[in-house]
């Protein structure tokens, strides 16, 4: 298959490089510059520095020659530049199967990326959503990965999932695509969480405990979103949560263990070189939490720390001074 990705960062790397050996890969970067020196050197050596690109690996910065003979286009750009990038794809002429790899809430609209596509694609180009447990760095070294590819088209999701799908690479299919999304962007608010927990010392036990409740507070948004529990209890939920609570390859739980370091947001994220998503998303995850009355006092306490300057010690105060409640009956009220 003739494969597109879109988004030369370390995600889009990985899939390039972890794909081409199945499939014809093109590899596309806005920055001329940084495609120039990805072919001089053979790595990319800003986001990926540790693993070299397959020579047989296309790369361009040419988006016209991207899409040209292209089958399956896959965007691995952050979420903020996602709605940018599908209305490039929209001015193709004829219907080129999508499918995006981002995780998060739109910022300002609190849209899902499938609700960004909705509005940007045209009805007749197949979509779905490729997500899961799964670090850039070990996709890139082909290490054994399971994700998971939601189309609401299941046909489509099996056939898509069917094509990528290899030894290393494990792909489950879905027609879940919010209840996926919404596991793949909670999860970065809850692992800053746990890196604020980590940071500042309080053990395993309570990484566990905080995991566990972190999973019942994405349970609660799903749910009323109207998603499937399964859904949140799979890979993209429980399984991507654990991962990047745990993970040393984490960027979002490296934010929090430097905030528990008291070390300053824009100091922090300049030092990581990369997005971390879960700092632009809990914004619109709070929003939308206060509109459909969820009670998520995690992502709350890591909302008050980014954006309401509450120390980050003050904030998990606040959390273990919380009444207590029964457990199974606090995932409706917290």
């Amino acid at each position: 298959m003739n494969i597109t990705i879109l988004g030369a960062g370390a995600w889009g790397s990985a899939l390039a490089i972890n794909l081409s050996a199945r499939h014809c890969v093109t590899l596309w970067a806005c920055d001329a510059a940084q495609i120039e020196a990805m072919r001089a050197t053979g790595y990319n050596q800003r986001y990926l520095p540790e693993i070299s690109l397959p020579q047989e690996l296309n790369l361009t910065a040419d988006l016209h020659a991207a899409f040209t003979s292209a089958e399956l286009i896959l965007v691995a750009v952050p979420i903020a530049a996602l709605r940018a990038t599908l209305q490039q794809i929209a001015t193709i002429s004829l219907p080129i199967p999508v499918i995006w790899a981002c995780k998060g809430f739109e910022a300002g609209t609190t849209q899902l990326p499938h609700q960004v596509a909705a509005e940007i694609l045209p009805q007749n180009f197949p979509r779905g959503v490729l997500s899961g447990p799964s670090f850039a760095l070990e996709v890139a070294r082909r290490l054994p990965t399971a994700m998971i590819l939601a189309s609401m088209d299941g046909k489509f999701a099996k056939q898509v999932a069917q094509s990528l799908h290899h030894s290393s690479l494990r792909i489950y299919s879905s027609t879940d695509v919010m209840g996926v999304e919404v596991g793949g962007a909670v999860k970065n608010v809850l692992a800053i969480a746990a890196g604020i927990a980590e940071g500042m010392g309080y053990g395993q036990n309570a990484r566990a405990g905080l995991i566990t409740r972190g999973l019942a507070e994405m349970t609660r948004l799903g749910l009323k979103m109207g998603v499937r529990a399964e859904t949140l209890s799979g890979l993209s939920g429980a399984g991507d949560l654990i991962l990047t609570c745990t993970g040393h390859l984490s960027r979002n739980r490296q934010v929090g263990i430097l905030l528990a370091q008291q070390q300053a947001l824009p100091d922090i994220l300049s030092q990581l070189g990369h997005v971390a998503e879960g700092v632009y998303t809990v914004r619109e995850v709070h929003h939308l939490a206060q509109r459909l009355g969820v009670y998520m006092p995690i992502c709350a306490a890591v909302y008050s720390v980014l954006y309401e300057q509450v120390p980050a010690a003050s904030a998990v105060e606040a959390l273990l001074n919380r009444a207590p409640n029964s457990e199974f009956n606090s995932l409706l009220s917290g």
